[in-house]
């Protein structure tokens, strides 16, 4: 079975994970400068350095759908730059999954492929995709719609050591991103994390830098430009959260349903008489 990903941030390797060890192929898509924030835990990162690894699983850079077929041959995950998912004509796939987060939706159609999931806001299952996977932190986290939308967004992260909103670190300014701080550092409230056209970024809360954009990146005030764990645990930087499984898991659900992998034993047993 063959699934393309659109979106390769620190969400989207979630549900590759998930897939991949499911053993299902999987190519990723997205755009040509990503602007994930956690960026250790995002196959995104293979379109800049040309091959990343997160956990135990290899992401390669692919500039051709030809490539990326050549690269799942060595079992690694494809990830081409690829913004408006141009491949997917090419590639056919059995599934393509929307994890780009957008809070809407850019492109996906449900006749991209037999099985189109949404994840997130802005997907309606039935409309323009088969089924939507839920993403806000809470009861339905990772729970997949047949019909209808994922909860609407709020703009308020979900709480993560009792904290919500203050765990995000905004742009302060427009202009080039200037980091200070690596993914991975001890903060406290009141530390430098970067600057932007001379105007400090500082930290909000006690905790772990848990992601932050690269040096260079064009900002506009009030982006989302870093993010801090307050839970202190600098381990979990380099190792997929546990939001982003539960996603992925609801993504496998989803396709095991849509496709058919889920037929009864009694009935797979018949056809095989």
């Amino acid at each position: 079975m063959l699934v393309i990903i659109r979106g390769a941030g620190d969400i989207a390797t979630g549900i590759a994970l998930r897939l991949k060890r499911s053993h299902i192929s999987v190519i990723m898509t997205d755009i040509p400068a990503p602007t994930a924030i956690r960026r250790t835990v995002a196959f995104s990162q293979a379109i800049v350095l040309g091959e990343t690894r997160v956990e135990d699983v290899t992401a390669r850079r692919a500039d051709m759908p030809e490539q990326a077929l050549a690269l799942l041959q060595e079992d690694i995950v494809p990830v081409l730059p690829d913004p408006e998912g141009i491949c997917i004509s090419v590639l056919k796939p059995d599934a393509v999954v929307d994890a780009i987060l957008a809070k809407k939706n850019l492109g996906t159609r449900i006749t991209d492929a037999p099985a189109v999931i949404g994840v997130g806001p802005g997907f309606t299952a039935g409309v323009d995709c088969h089924a939507v996977v839920e993403t806000m932190r809470g009861h339905t986290l990772g729970r997949v719609y047949y019909q209808g939308s994922a909860l609407p967004n709020t703009g308020i992260p979900g709480l993560i050591g009792g904290f919500a909103g203050e765990r995000v670190l905004r742009a302060p300014a427009d202009g080039a991103f200037r980091q200070i701080l690596d993914i991975g550092a001890q903060v406290k409230q009141g530390d430098v994390a970067a600057t932007v056209d001379g105007v400090p970024m500082t930290c909000t809360l006690d905790g772990v830098l848990r992601g932050i954009l690269p040096d260079g990146t064009p900002v506009c005030k009030g982006m989302k430009a870093g993010d801090i764990d307050p839970r202190c645990k600098v381990e979990h930087c380099y190792t997929a959260s546990d939001k982003a499984l539960a996603v992925g898991g609801g993504v496998l659900e989803a396709l095991l349903h849509l496709t058919g992998a889920l037929e009864a034993p009694a009935e797979r047993k018949e056809e095989g008489a």
